[in-house]
């Protein structure tokens, strides 16, 4: 029986794909709830890398260029950017294929194998990040294929194999670290040391030594291809993020991402499973764990919704290291290895509603009425596969201040600082719901107004995805999400002021920037259009 696991477990994995993938693939496009904002950002790298740019040299990200060049080589070839991201994770998971099968015939028992492979697999094809919310979305699609990077990476270090020299397990270990690296680097800083150390400590010596190979070659031919500025640039990009106030955490404190009572049972559940390998005489298990916890921490915290999707591969790691346990009853009279077991339900429990979430996510947009959605672009071709519900597309919805403009009302004092360019103050009002029919409506204005004329344009604001909808050009060297200082303004011709922007606190930040070069005698903006919606603004380089 024994000879066929493996051929067993490359079926299960193979449905899995075919099932999940399968159900994503039913509609024919990419049917989105959510977090239009985020999708027009990832719509712009892919756009961008497809017309031949590169991250970090062309413009500004701190995502890495893995996170979207399979959708973009898609996306390339003819595709619609919404099937190009179905296909993409279909792809992925099929890659995966085979590093499972050897992870869980090296490592795991098969229905621990089985579990693990299925746990990648959905965090692979999924079409939502994780929490319990039901909408589905692919913003943040890079977590997802980092955390999978991850888990095999950090289960192949933590458990040797049964067999074998060593080299197919560095290659894959070297691989998926740098996968790892290539998405998400807040992934490979947290988790690097752990695993290196784990490696030493299971003495895969081999391993390590064919890891840090494979890992060398990838860094040499990106360098060969890209450049040393390439990790110059990405390095510049990740440091302009960490010093941002706009988005260097996008969620909870780190303190609440420990101990909030949301995350607490998690925080506690870890920690109680550390004792227990500790007591069960699986020391190199609970030492390894013990260090993984503050990257859990940290990547929680880094990632929007701080959804703890660590929980299940703690989960995995005590079904694994159970097998390793020895019988011993503590002082409570508890059975240490009995406990690792009841510790691996635990966890398992806490992250069941996001992992069910995640699983069958495939299946809700399967279900979902076509009739209920219109093309996030309305003009974008073959790219309007990628759809969000009509309710958010096309109603535009905003949050306006009421005290200090109705005279019943009289203004509160402890309001954010009010956003003025040049004197001129614009009304509190941010838009809640809409976000493309708003963009849309002002890129087909400026166009209508012969002023877009292929030049670029500088938003002043969180999103600056105007040129998806017109004749606009992207800036060089701008960015899609806006993370700090002024990046792009050098290129652009342009400057956009929604006078309903996604991010009032933004604006503001971005009027100092304005208004100091203005007022030093760098910058010459002259008002060119203003309609209820916005200004735009000629720049002048002085």
């Amino acid at each position: 029986m024994t000879h066929k696991r493996p051929a067993v477990l490359a079926a299960f994995f193979a449905i899995l794909i075919l099932l999940l993938g399968g159900v994503s693939i039913w509609k024919g496009g990419l049917y989105i709830g959510k977090h239009e904002g985020d999708t027009m950002h990832l719509m712009q790298i892919v756009f961008r890398m497809a017309d031949g740019q590169t991250p970090h040299l062309d413009f500004m990200t701190p995502i890495g260029a893995l996170a979207f060049w399979p959708i973009a080589v898609l996306v390339t070839a003819g595709m619609g950017v919404g099937m190009a991201v179905i296909w993409s994770q279909v792809i992925a998971a099929a890659v995966f294929l085979p590093m499972l099968v050897w992870v869980s015939k090296t490592r795991l028992t098969p229905w621990v194998g089985a579990l693990f492979g299925l746990i990648i697999m959905v965090l692979l094809m999924s079409l939502v990040h994780g929490e319990a919310q039901r909408s589905v979305s692919i913003s943040m699609h890079y977590n997802r294929l980092a955390w999978a990077a991850a888990f095999v990476a950090i289960v192949m270090a933590l458990l040797p194999p049964k067999s074998g020299r060593g080299t197919v397990d560095g290659i894959i270990l070297g691989l998926m670290i740098c996968v790892m690296a290539m998405i998400k680097m807040t992934y490979f800083v947290s988790f690097a040391v752990p695993i290196l150390v784990a490696l030493v400590l299971t003495k895969q010596t081999r391993a390590i030594v064919v890891a840090a190979i494979t890992g060398l070659a990838v860094v040499a031919v990106i360098t060969i291809s890209q450049g040393i500025g390439y990790w110059l640039a990405y390095a510049g990009d990740l440091l302009t993020v960490a010093g941002s106030d706009v988005r260097s955490a996008p969620g909870e404190p780190l303190p609440a991402i420990m101990g909030a009572p949301a995350y607490l049972g998690g925080s506690l559940a870890v920690f109680i499973s550390i004792i227990f390998l500790r007591q069960a005489k699986v020391e190199t298990g609970g030492l390894v764990l013990l260090l993984l916890v503050p990257g859990f921490f940290y990547v929680t915290y880094q990632n929007f919704g701080n959804d703890p999707q660590w929980l299940l591969l703690v989960t995995v790691l005590l079904l694994a290291l159970h097998d390793q346990a020895q019988d011993v009853v503590t002082r409570f009279g508890v059975n240490a290895k009995s406990a690792i077991l009841t510790m691996a339900g635990v966890t398992f429990a806490l992250t069941a509603p996001s992992f069910f979430n995640l699983a069958y996510s495939p299946f809700r947009h399967a279900a979902i009425d076509v009739a209920d959605y219109a093309p996030i672009l309305p003009r974008g071709g073959v790219h309007t596969d990628l759809q969000s519900a009509d309710l958010r597309v096309n109603r535009v919805d905003a949050r306006i201040a009421l005290d200090g403009q109705i005279d019943s009302l009289p203004f509160y004092e402890d309001r954010d600082e009010a956003a003025i360019l040049m004197g001129e103050e614009i009304p509190r009002c941010t838009i809640e719901l809409g976000l493309p029919r708003v963009m849309d409506v002002i890129a087909r204005d400026i166009d209508a107004a012969d002023l877009s004329q292929g030049r670029s344009m500088f938003a002043a604001d969180i999103f600056a995805s105007h040129w998806l909808f017109g004749d606009l050009e992207p800036m060089e060297k701008g960015a899609p999400w806006y993370y700090g200082g002024a990046p792009g303004l050098k290129d652009a011709e342009l400057v956009l002021v929604p006078l309903c922007p996604v991010s009032q606190s933004v604006q503001v930040e971005i009027f100092e920037i304005l208004n100091g070069l203005v007022n030093a005698g760098k910058l010459q903006l002259t008002e060119v259009r203003r309609t209820d919606m916005y200004v735009l603004f000629e720049k002048t380089d002085l």
